[in-house]
């Protein structure tokens, strides 16, 4: 009896094996729309099908919010991108990355509401690199905000090394805002003049603020003295959910490290 219920476990077990190897494979995974295409450039792998099904709204739930108060002053936002698109996964696969558009001109289409103007830097004044497979394409309101207003300044960026080491320019800006996507994970956390920035802002008690991934960014002021967020508890999507990813075919492989504190 003993042995006849050892037999069976073990059968089970291959069994248990052999149906993950099929999930597993690139043509079932294929079938089931679990597994992500090519870019246009033939790079990186986009979202698969089921993850954009799943991840990626048509329209957002923006509605416009009355200010009691509009802001009066000539201060601007810095909005901080990354001019960075692939993402190498473990497995040697690249991620078609960049920051999320809805993430990024969510939070300023409601402060440009408020009276607020803002300006877009990336590292050397590259292009923003941008998700553009998350655009909600049926939100007539955020595609007039973002083709109209956003896309402009995403494509002509200031250089974030011109405005760190020009105090003249720096002082336009009371608010840094590093966006979420993924694309927040690439270039950022190391970048030495964001890291200044994020160490000038916490001196001169200006606003930080950021979202989802975006908080990675907050790693390039690592090497500041003292740390900009010594005892801060930060929100920010866990790496729990990101290992959870290559399941559903949103990324094309797991990731290679985190972006922990």
């Amino acid at each position: 009896m003993y042995q006849t219920v050892e037999l069976f476990s073990q059968t089970i077990a291959c069994s248990l094996c052999f149906i993950e190897d099929i999930v597993q494979s690139t043509m079932i995974k294929k079938c089931l729309g679990l597994e992500g295409d090519l870019d246009d450039a033939g790079i990186g792998y986009e979202p698969s099908p089921f993850a954009k099904r799943i991840g990626i709204v048509k329209k957002t739930d923006y509605k416009v919010v009355e200010f009691d108060k509009q802001y009066k002053g000539d201060k601007k936002i810095l909005m901080i991108c990354t001019e960075e698109r692939y993402m190498l996964m473990a497995n040697g696969k690249k991620f078609s990355s960049g920051n999320h558009p809805v993430e990024s001109c969510h939070p300023i289409m409601h402060l440009v509401n408020a009276g607020f103007d803002y300006d877009v830097a990336t590292p050397t004044g590259k292009p923003v690199c941008l998700e553009m497979w998350a655009l909600p394409q049926k939100d007539e309101v955020f595609l007039d905000f973002f083709n109209k207003t956003a896309k402009p300044k995403f494509d002509a960026p200031f250089s974030l090394a011109d405005i760190v080491t020009d105090e003249k320019k720096l002082s336009q800006y009371l608010c840094f805002f590093p966006p979420g996507g993924h694309g927040a994970m690439l270039g950022l956390p190391e970048d030495e003049n964001l890291g200044k920035l994020l160490g000038y802002a916490k001196e001169k008690d200006l606003f930080i603020m950021s979202l989802c991934h975006g908080p990675a960014a907050f790693l390039a002021a690592a090497k500041q003295e003292p740390f900009p967020f010594d005892g801060y508890k930060i929100a920010c999507y866990p790496d729990s959910v990101d290992k959870q990813a290559p399941m559903i075919g949103y990324v094309p492989g797991t990731f290679r490290s985190s972006c922990s504190f």
